[in-house]
């Protein structure tokens, strides 16, 4: 706020994150770095400057998700406007001051839709990185799309939209902001460089102010701190950073993909959700690693039914682990069947236990004695002459159409696989 007196610091562990950002995407991570003053007036930055980075930032240069970066610097953050209290805005302090990160990319994205993946790919790097959960609805992060229809134009002729807080606001912004500009091209007007806003109401955008170009901010190095040379700093160099990185999105991808053998439509899903990361990393993968079979069965129960209970039963449902191994197990070996799995994963993920007691005490348990199924076998059969001419004529509907009244006859409690190889048997004995 500008307060007399006052002095601004810079944060070592943002310094770090932005380091550590540079060396994970591959960019020239500097040795000497300085702060600058930014001059212009807002109502949501009145002390008239803005520390940021110009010449000398953190990072230069890198790629995230195919697109060139040009720079990666820090700043401090802005007051925040409010503007829905009535004719009058109203300017929120709290998170002025605080480090904020902020990443340029070259002018190479050339769709909505880009720029959408990009910003999730962002989001998620930043959250491996454990820099911030990044959410944009919290406002923890944001995207401002310069968009311009006229590549190569003079300048004059992009514009900035400030301040997307979604996904779909980016899209929807960029899509319109497109539509604008060549709309105007068309009428032969003129595309004038501007600050605009996002309106989610009326999906448009509205100017805010002229765009001004760089050195209309007259920046200056910054007097209040000082010069950082990154090889003083032993934690902070390029070897001890690229050693602290966990294992990158991209490169859990190609694990998964290559090594694991994880479908690509399943992948992402485990890429990026904790939740179900851990439980394929933690139980799914040394339990099954070694039998493909059932490891692709397990990953199919997580994929459809897991994560479909888990929107279901929101922030209720408990996490699964080694009861979701066992339960796969009893399945594996036909001691349930695949409805039953399914109403024992509801009763895990909803009240926890342990799937044989559930199994048990719900009779879920499927019948696999021999003897047993065998009176059963006999009873269908002579219930249902019809459907054995018919299989006998070569009609296989007839045999599912007998193991389903077999299956009624059990309340769901015998092995249907097992019920068809004794139907087979009896009926060609």
């Amino acid at each position: 706020m500008g307060h007399p007196g006052t002095l601004p610091v810079i944060n070592r562990e943002a310094v770090k994150h932005v380091l550590k950002m540079g060396a994970a995407l591959g960019g020239e991570l500097a040795d000497y770095t300085e702060f600058d003053r930014k001059s212009y007036f807002y109502p949501d930055l009145p002390k008239g400057y803005q520390i940021s980075q110009y010449k000398h930032p953190l990072v230069k240069g890198g790629t995230l998700n195919g697109v060139a970066l040009t720079r990666i610097h820090l700043e401090e953050d802005t007051a925040r406007s409010v503007h829905d209290t009535g004719e009058q805005s109203l300017i929120d302090f709290n998170r002025s001051g605080i480090p904020l990160m902020e990443l340029v990319t070259e002018p190479v994205i050339e769709s909505a839709k880009a720029a959408s993946d990009f910003a999730k790919e962002l989001q998620l790097l930043l959250r491996y990185l454990g820099a911030g959960e990044a959410n944009m609805e919290k406002g923890e992060m944001r995207v401002e799309a310069n968009v311009s229809v006229s590549p190569g134009a003079e300048k004059g002729t992009k514009v900035e939209v400030k301040n997307l807080n979604s996904f779909r606001a980016v899209e929807r912004a960029i899509e319109y902001e497109v539509k604008r500009q060549s709309d105007m091209l068309k009428r032969g007007e003129r595309v004038v460089q501007e600050t605009r806003g996002w309106d989610e109401s009326k999906q448009e955008t509205f100017s805010q102010r002229v765009k001004e170009e760089s050195h209309d901010y007259r920046y200056m190095p910054d007097p209040d701190l000082p010069k950082l040379y990154i090889s003083e700093l032993p934690r902070m160099h390029k070897e001890v950073l690229r050693k602290e990185l966990p294992e990158l999105p991209w490169e859990k991808r190609k694990r998964y993909a290559h090594d694991i053998g994880i479908k690509e439509t399943d992948i992402e899903l485990f890429v990026r959700n904790k939740v179900y990361e851990r439980l394929l990393e933690g139980h799914v993968i040394p339990a099954f690693s070694k039998d493909k079979e059932t490891f692709a069965l397990a990953v199919n129960y997580i994929v459809s039914d897991v994560v479909g209970l888990t929107s279901r039963l929101g922030e209720n449902a408990k996490e699964l682990g080694v009861n979701f191994v066992n339960m796969v197990k009893m399945l594996k070996k036909g001691e349930i069947s695949s409805r039953g799995a399914k109403d024992i994963l509801h009763i895990l993920l909803r009240d926890g236990g342990d799937p044989m007691t559930i199994a048990t005490k719900q009779s879920l348990l499927q019948e696999s004695g021999h003897d047993k199924l065998l009176i059963l076998v006999d009873g269908i059969i002579k219930e249902h002459p019809e459907a054995i001419r018919e299989y006998k004529n070569g009609k296989e509907s007839a045999l599912h159409y007998l193991v389903g009244q077999a299956m009624k006859k059990s309340k769901g409690s015998a092995n249907p696989q097992l019920l068809s190889k004794l139907i087979q048997e009896k009926i060609s004995s």
